[in-house]
């Protein structure tokens, strides 16, 4: 097999750099976004880095037959030998290593596309969607292509029927955001995601946009000025805040503010494998004080610890997601990986640091946009 890495100033040029190198018959197995500096180190420009392979023929153990135990075990000993050679090495093992699921649905599972089926699919699995969720959708467009009678159409046309079919998949999840039905909405996440800056855009639509009177807590006491980052929002907003260092706290501070529309509280990041940390909010996640809990994840982390991290949360009930950054990635496969793979929907996202310009309240349209803009250039 034939690995090689790839590095342009978009996904499409790149994608064009694979086919032309490689054939339509290479593997994806891995896109990132890299910063490279300019001139002195300053100015630093995005690129698309893309790792893919080609394998003119290869060979698969029968449908009865196994690996041996004895050479999948000699496989992995000469791997460890090679991580040791140089941190260039490490890294790319390392990817391949996490994409071997990856691998197994380009090779074995699609192998029977037709070659600009192909290419959506592998488009999608550069925005970073999960395989079996794009061998999902590019499945559904196929039948669709089936029921019309031919299978052969335009990458183009493809496109424009996965767009349709993101479009009424997405449609089955809410995009609501801050309702009248809960007074509180708590944002929890990871630390580094924006969400005391979040909130302050939330806090800002809620009394611009829909004249509601609106109230902060925060409980973020671990990060050093997180209060006072919330306290001049506060401020500027001209909205009150309280800081809450237990439940009991909490209560008071609700009682405090039973005559407002909306309260937005404010948590701490913290490890998200910390157990510890998430006992702490299922203590101020009360059913008997009518909340709802918004996960804040940031797109510009990777798929598969969006996956983790939303998982861990999951714990103490999210009703919506928000997203954090999506103007500093063009990777926007966890907004499908979020709402279809985990059946749950994204309140908003934000695209820049401007409060409350940068807000966003997503659709079903609009993630469709943000995934297919990507595809249509290849």
């Amino acid at each position: 097999m034939k690995v090689k890495k790839y590095t342009a100033a978009t996904m499409p040029e790149a994608m064009k750099q694979v086919r032309k190198e490689l054939g339509t018959g290479a593997v994806i197995l891995n896109s990132k976004e890299v910063k490279h500096k300019g001139f002195l180190g300053l100015f630093k420009k995005s690129r698309i880095e893309v790792v893919a392979a080609h394998d003119p023929d290869p060979i698969r153990p029968s449908n009865n037959q196994t690996i041996p135990n004895k050479v999948a075990d000699t496989s992995k000993r000469e791997m460890k030998q090679d991580v040791s050679k140089s941190d260039s090495d490490n890294l790319v093992l390392e990817e391949i290593k996490q994409l071997k699921k990856m691998l197994h649905y380009s090779t074995d599972e699609t192998s029977h596309y037709p070659m600009n089926y192909r290419l959506v699919y592998e488009g999608l699995l550069a925005q970073e969607v999960e395989p079996i969720l794009a061998k999902q959708l590019v499945d559904k467009v196929l039948d669709k292509a089936s029921d019309l009678g031919s299978e052969n159409v335009g990458y183009r046309d493809i496109v424009d029927t996965l767009a349709t079919v993101l479009k009424t998949d997405l449609s089955g999840f809410p995009y609501k955001g801050i309702e009248d039905t809960k007074k509180i909405a708590q944002f929890v996440g990871p630390t580094g995601v924006g969400k005391t800056t979040t909130i302050a855009k939330i806090a800002a639509k809620c009394m611009l946009e829909d004249q509601k009177k609106v109230a902060l807590i925060t409980s973020d006491t671990y990060r050093i000025a997180a209060v006072e980052q919330l306290r001049t929002y506060a401020k500027i907003l001209d909205v009150p805040m309280e800081v809450a260092y237990t439940a009991d706290d909490f209560r008071q501070a609700f009682d405090k503010y039973a005559n407002y529309d909306v309260i937005l509280v404010d948590t701490a990041g913290r490890n998200f494998r910390d157990e510890q940390y998430i006992r702490q909010l299922k203590e101020t996640t009360r059913p008997e004080w009518e909340m709802d809990t918004y996960l804040v994840l940031a797109l510009t982390a990777k798929a598969e610890d969006i996956t983790t991290i939303y998982n861990q949360f999951s714990q103490i009930g999210i009703k919506e997601v928000v997203f954090t950054k999506t103007d500093e990635t063009r990777q926007y496969g966890s907004f499908l990986n979020i709402s279809l793979g985990k059946q749950t929907g994204i309140a908003y996202a934000t695209n820049g640091q401007d409060v409350p310009e940068d807000l966003l309240k997503l659709s079903p349209s609009l993630i469709s946009d943000y995934i297919v803009d990507g595809l249509r250039d290849v």
